[in-house]
C-alpha cells in the first residue's frame, strides 16, 4: 500500500516533517536527530556490492539552506574513508540511524578531506520535493537571446555560451559552524554539493579539455576511466545504496553522471541528495552502474565507474536531489555525422544519441560535433571545415544551415556554430518544439581556405537602363593566389535612377542590413525563426545586391520596403501594431557566390542610369 503522498501532504500541513514510506523503510524526523547518535551508511565501494560505513551525528543546521532546507552535519568512517576521505559518487548514499532512514550523503566540508565531514539532506525534503504526480502545463522556454534579423554566424555561435548558467553552491556560515564546535576558517572553509563524477567515454583529451570546464562550473567533474568496458550484471535490482547513472548522451559517444541510490520506494528511485544540474522536470535516462574503484587524493577523490543498462527515467531534477521511476526510458534525440576527407579519400559516419532538453540538446549536439573535429584536426593541424546541418522537428519545416570555418580556432568555432540553430530552435521563446533528428556533415580540407575580396567592376563601365551587364569579382587567398567570378546583373528598365551595387561577404552584409533597420528585424514565431536559419547567408559565398534608394520600414519584425509617405505617417502615428523602425533603401535583386573559401571583404559600386 502506497502512504507516502498522501502522508506526507497531512504532515506538511500539520508543520511536520516526518515521511513515512513502506515499512520495510521507516525514516527520522529532523527534529529527533541529536549530536552523539551512532547511524550506518550504504555505497559501494567496488563493482556492484554495498558495503557499509559508520557514521556519526555532529548535528543539525537547521533552515541553513532557506526556511524548511535542513542539513545535517555528520563524520564518517570505515571502508576506504580513511584515506579517501568523503569522494565524488558518494552522493546519495544512505544513512540510517536505529533502523530509521535519515537522509543522503550529499555535501562535503572541502578543509577536512581527511576528516570525512559530510552534510546530509534529510529524506523527509527529498520526498517533499518530489513533484512527479504533480501535472504542470508545459512552459514556453525563454528566448535564447536577442536574435535580429538576418541570422550571422556570430549571432548563433554565441547562443550556447549565453545559454550555459551553472548554479551557484552555496558557502558555509562561519556562525553556524561554531556553534557545532567545528572550527571557520573563512573561505577555505566551504559545504558544497559533492561533485558528481561524470563518465565520458569515446572522447578525445583535446575535447574534454574544452568541455570539462563547462561541466565543472555545475559540479560535474570528468573522471578517467570511462573508456572501460560496462562490467554491470543485467538485471541486477536497484536499492539503497547502488550505484546508479544519469545519462546525457550514448552511442559512439557516452557521457554519464554517477551517484548513489538512497531509496527505492514503489517503483520511484530517489538519488544524489543534490542537484544533478538543477532543472527541475527532466527526462534522463536512468542507468546501473558498476564501481571500478575509489581513487584517493589529497585534492579531491573520485570513484571511478561505467554505466549499463537504462533502467528508466530521472524526471525531477531538484535542489534536495534527483528521483524517477523504473521502466522505460524516455525518447532520445538521434544525432548522425559524416565526416568527409576528400584529400585522404576517407569517409567516416558517426551515431549518437542525446537526451531531449532546452539546455542538454544542444550543449551535447556541440560536445558530438567538437569530438568529431578533434578526430580530423588532432592528424592534420589547422584545417577547413565546411557544415551543413539539417534539424528535423516534430511538426514543423526542418531547418537547415551551413557555414564554413578556418585557420587555428576552425574547430571550436564550427562546434559552437552547429550548437546555435539547435539552441535557437529549443529555446525559441514561442512554443515548446521537439527535435527527432539531427544530421550533421562535415567536408574536412587538410588546409586552410581563406579569400579577400579585392575588387570589383563593370565589363561596361556606362551602363543603360534595362540592359544586361557583366559583374567580375577578384579575390586573393592567403596563399597569394586569385580568384575571378563574373556574375549577370540584369538592370531594371523604365527608372532613371542611381543604384548601388553591394558585393560583400555574408557577415559583412547581415550586418549592415541590421544596422540599417536598428535591429527591429525579428522573428515573431517559430515558423519565421525556421525561415530565418534556412534563408541565412553563408561565409563561404560572396553576395551581391541591387539596392534603390525607397523608404519602408520595419513593422513587428518584419521588413516592408517602399511604403508611401501616407503609409509611412500613419505607422509612425500608431504603435499599437508594434515597434517601427525606418529604413531607407530597397533590395531589387540578390545574387551568391559559393567559392569553398571562407569569404571576407566588401566593395560599393554606384550605378547611375540617369543619363542613359
Amino acid at each position: 500500500m502506497r502512504l507516502r503522498a498522501p502522508l506526507l501532504l497531512a504532515l506538511m500541513l500539520t508543520g511536520g516533517l516526518m515521511a513515512v514510506v513502506p515499512a520495510a523503510t521507516v525514516t527520522m524526523p529532523v527534529d529527533e536527530i541529536q549530536p552523539g547518535m551512532q547511524g550506518t551508511g550504504r555505497t559501494v565501494f567496488q563493482g556492484i556490492e554495498i558495503s557499509d560505513f559508520s557514521v556519526d551525528i555532529i548535528g543539525v543546521l537547521e533552515n541553513y539552506m532557506g526556511p524548511r532546507r535542513n542539513l545535517i552535519l555528520a563524520r564518517l568512517s570505515g571502508g576506504p574513508l580513511a584515506e579517501s576521505g568523503v569522494f565524488q559518487g558518494m552522493s546519495g548514499s544512505p544513512v540510517y540511524v536505529d533502523g530509521r532512514l535519515i537522509g543522503a550523503v550529499s555535501y562535503a566540508m572541502g578543509s577536512f578531506p581527511k576528516d570525512t565531514i559530510a552534510g546530509i539532506t534529510p529524506i523527509a525534503e527529498m520526498l517533499r520535493d518530489d513533484t512527479s504526480g504533480v501535472t504542470p502545463s508545459p512552459a514556453i522556454p525563454a528566448a535564447a537571446g536577442p536574435l535580429p534579423l538576418p541570422l550571422v554566424t556570430d549571432t548563433l555561435a554565441q547562443l550556447l555560451p549565453r545559454r550555459l548558467t551553472p548554479p551557484v553552491p552555496f558557502r558555509a556560515r562561519s556562525q553556524d559552524l561554531a556553534a557545532l564546535g567545528l572550527p571557520a576558517a573563512g573561505q577555505s572553509l566551504a559545504l558544497r554539493p559533492i561533485a558528481t563524477p561524470l563518465v565520458m567515454s569515446g572522447f578525445l583529451p583535446e575535447a574534454i579539455e574544452q568541455l570539462a570546464p563547462l561541466f565543472r562550473q555545475a559540479g560535474l567533474v570528468a573522471t578517467a576511466g570511462g573508456t572501460l568496458a560496462v562490467q554491470t550484471e543485467p538485471g541486477a535490482p536497484l536499492e539503497p545504496g547502488s550505484a546508479v547513472g544519469v545519462s546525457l548522451m550514448r552511442g559512439d559517444l557516452t557521457m554519464a553522471g554517477t551517484g548513489t541510490v538512497t531509496l527505492v520506494d514503489e517503483g520511484r528511485v530517489y538519488a544524489f541528495g543534490h542537484p544533478f544540474y538543477n532543472i527541475g522536470a527532466s527526462q534522463f535516462p536512468m542507468t546501473q552502474a558498476s564501481v571500478y574503484t575509489v581513487l584517493p587524493s589529497a585534492a579531491i577523490s573520485s570513484r571511478l565507474a561505467a554505466v549499463g543498462e537504462t533502467l528508466g527515467t530521472i524526471d525531477q531534477d531538484r535542489a534536495t536531489g534527483i528521483s524517477g521511476r523504473l521502466g522505460d526510458g524516455p525518447s532520445m534525440v538521434p544525432i548522425e555525422v559524416e565526416l568527409r576527407a576528400p584529400g585522404r579519400e576517407r569517409t567516416e559516419q558517426f551515431f549518437f544519441e542525446v537526451i531531449q532538453s532546452e539546455l542538454f540538446t544542444p550543449l551535447l549536439s556541440y560536445n558530438a560535433m567538437l569530438n568529431t573535429l578533434f578526430s580530423h584536426s588532432r592528424e592534420v593541424g589547422p584545417a577547413t571545415y565546411m557544415i551543413d546541418g539539417t534539424v528535423t522537428l516534430e511538426g514543423y519545416p526542418a531547418a537547415r544551415f551551413g557555414e564554413t570555418f578556418a585557420g587555428d580556432s576552425a574547430t571550436v568555432l564550427a562546434a559552437l556554430y552547429v550548437s546555435g540553430p539547435v539552441t535557437a530552435l529549443v529555446n525559441n521563446g514561442f512554443e515548446r518544439v521537439a527535435v527527432k533528428q539531427i544530421d550533421l556533415s562535415v567536408t574536412a580540407y587538410d588546409d586552410v581556405r581563406r579569400a579577400s575580396l579585392e575588387r570589383v567592376w563593370l565589363e561596361n563601365p556606362r551602363p543603360r537602363q534595362g540592359e544586361r551587364v557583366q559583374v567580375h569579382v577578384a579575390l586573393r587567398t592567403h596563399r597569394g593566389e586569385q580568384i575571378t567570378r563574373t556574375v549577370w546583373v540584369d538592370l531594371p528598365a523604365g527608372r532613371a535612377e542611381r543604384l548601388e551595387l553591394r558585393v560583400a561577404d555574408g557577415a559583412t552584409l547581415g550586418g549592415r542590413e541590421r544596422q540599417r533597420s536598428g535591429d527591429a528585424l525579428r522573428a515573431t514565431d517559430l515558423a519565421r525563426l525556421i525561415t530565418a536559419l534556412n534563408e541565412a547567408r553563408r561565409n563561404d559565398h560572396l553576395y551581391l545586391q541591387l539596392v534603390r534608394t525607397a523608404d519602408g520600414a520595419v513593422v513587428n519584425g518584419r521588413r516592408l520596403a517602399g511604403l508611401p509617405s501616407s503609409v509611412l505617417g500613419v505607422l509612425a502615428g500608431d504603435q499599437r501594431g508594434g515597434a517601427v523602425s525606418r529604413i531607407r533603401d530597397a533590395v531589387i535583386e540578390e545574387w551568391s557566390l559559393p567559392l569553398q573559401h571562407l569569404v571576407t571583404g566588401s566593395r560599393t559600386l554606384v550605378l547611375d542610369l540617369r543619363g542613359n
